[in-house]
């Protein structure tokens, strides 16, 4: 795997450069801010993930996820993960609404289990998802509201909580303490309820992610 990283803190951005190399992952560029981000990646660098802190000069307000959505738009096949030091519901459902594959929200004291990490940025650099728990659980909330998500038992609220952590049915199965049977009747039970059937032609695991953590009530 071949990422960019964007981080302006010098002493970490050589911290996760070197906790990514040992776990065979080559670091392309590290950068401090999203201008030098995004003109390394004008240059048609050839990255499979881009690791980006949400505040970075020159306002450390929304610098990163500002750059995210940019990178979204030019290079979609491009998995993109957040780092941020505190959970900041609105820039995670901003970056979110561009779509639930390929993205990634983690907190940064996360970082430090680098097993856990690694296998976050391998999940988004494969077009899947990899979303903190504690960010999860603050977007719950704000889904909880009339429609289709209103027709979710507390159970399958459970099981599409942990989906969109980028679980698959047995790492849901593991943290529900249920068999990986129950599991599937949830998830066929959820695509149901959320109208979400496979001659859509759509991906219907991320579609039902992306319903959720919207909070849609259409």
């Amino acid at each position: 795997m071949r990422v960019v990283l964007a981080e302006d803190s010098g002493l970490l951005r050589e911290v996760l450069t070197g906790a990514l190399v040992e776990r065979g992952i080559e670091v392309a560029a590290a950068v401090g801010d999203a201008e030098q981000l995004l003109r390394f990646l004008d240059r048609g660098a050839e990255v499979d993930a881009v690791i980006i802190d949400v505040r970075m000069p020159p306002t450390f307000t929304d610098e990163g996820v500002r750059a995210a959505l940019v990178i979204r738009q030019r290079w979609p096949r491009l998995g993109v993960l957040i780092l941020s030091q505190y959970v900041e519901e609105r820039y995670a459902a901003e970056l979110l609404a561009s779509g639930a594959h390929g993205v990634g929200y983690l907190l940064k004291d996360k970082v430090g289990d680098l097993a856990e990490f690694s296998d976050a940025l391998a999940r988004v650099a494969s077009g899947g998802t990899a979303l903190d728990p504690d960010v999860v659980g603050q977007l719950v909330v704000r889904s909880r509201r009339q429609g289709p998500l209103a027709r979710l038992t507390p159970r399958e609220r459970d099981v599409l909580s942990a989906m969109a952590e980028g679980r698959s049915n047995a790492g849901i199965a593991a943290k529900l303490v249920v068999g990986e049977g129950a599991v599937e009747k949830h998830v066929t039970s959820i695509f149901a309820k959320l109208d979400l059937n496979e001659a859509d032609g759509q991906h219907r695991r991320v579609q039902a992610v992306l319903t959720f953590l919207r909070g849609d009530s259409a």
